[in-house]
């Protein structure tokens, strides 16, 4: 949970550094700096805002990440056997559940910020090298893994604390579709989403959960 926690601190903390224009930081910084923006919104704070917030949250998300690649990476050998529609229908379940599931984690952010240290370009990939700094002053290692596109470096993976991202939901999901099958796979996503969304929803009205 602590990792899943500076994942989302990650995304959105303060940064501070300084990049060049078209570099993989400084595509990073733009979205960290959007989503900061709307976690200081006083329209947007609260429970009662909470779905105009994950709203708005998402948008920036589509802008910083590869979904699409990231959900590639996350089935690995499994994508290559499924059809088109299989892909996509599992691309918008992986971003439905990521989204519901840090948007809450967010809400705890409390001043953590993002020192931006160095990146490596090969091409048309990239890693930038973060350390998250917490209120505490201890620093946790987070590296962003990223890929161009038309101009554009977008996240494909991170680690935090030398742990993927990508890694880890691969393990899950495999584990998962080798006990049962891909279809179970799905199953599990979409009752998780659906209970996500119930959750989110009894927040934002003030109920008990």
């Amino acid at each position: 949970m602590r990792r899943l926690l500076m994942v989302g601190i990650g995304i959105l903390a303060l940064s501070v550094t300084v990049a060049r224009a078209d570099s993989p930081t400084a595509d990073l910084r733009s979205a960290v700096d959007a989503a900061l923006k709307i976690l200081e919104d006083p329209a947007l704070k609260g429970d009662a805002r909470l779905t105009e917030r994950r709203i708005a949250l998402s948008r920036v998300a589509e802008r910083a990440f590869d979904f699409r690649e990231i959900a590639r990476r996350v089935l690995a050998r499994y994508w290559r056997d499924r059809t088109e529609a299989e892909r996509d229908e599992f691309t918008r379940l992986f971003r439905d559940l990521v989204d519901l599931t840090y948007t809450s984690m967010l809400d705890r952010y409390s001043g953590e910020k993002v020192v931006y240290l160095d990146e490596s370009v090969d091409g048309d990939f990239a890693r930038v090298r973060t350390n998250i700094v917490t209120p505490r002053g201890t620093d946790i290692p987070v590296v962003y893994s990223m890929l161009q596109h038309d101009g554009r470096w977008l996240i494909v993976d991170l680690s935090v604390e030398n742990v993927s991202y990508v890694g880890n939901y691969r393990s899950q999901f495999n584990e998962i579709i080798q006990a049962t099958s891909f279809a179970a796979l799905v199953k599990r996503m979409q009752t998780k989403v659906e209970d996500l969304r119930r959750r989110e929803v009894a927040r934002a009205r003030g109920q008990t959960q």
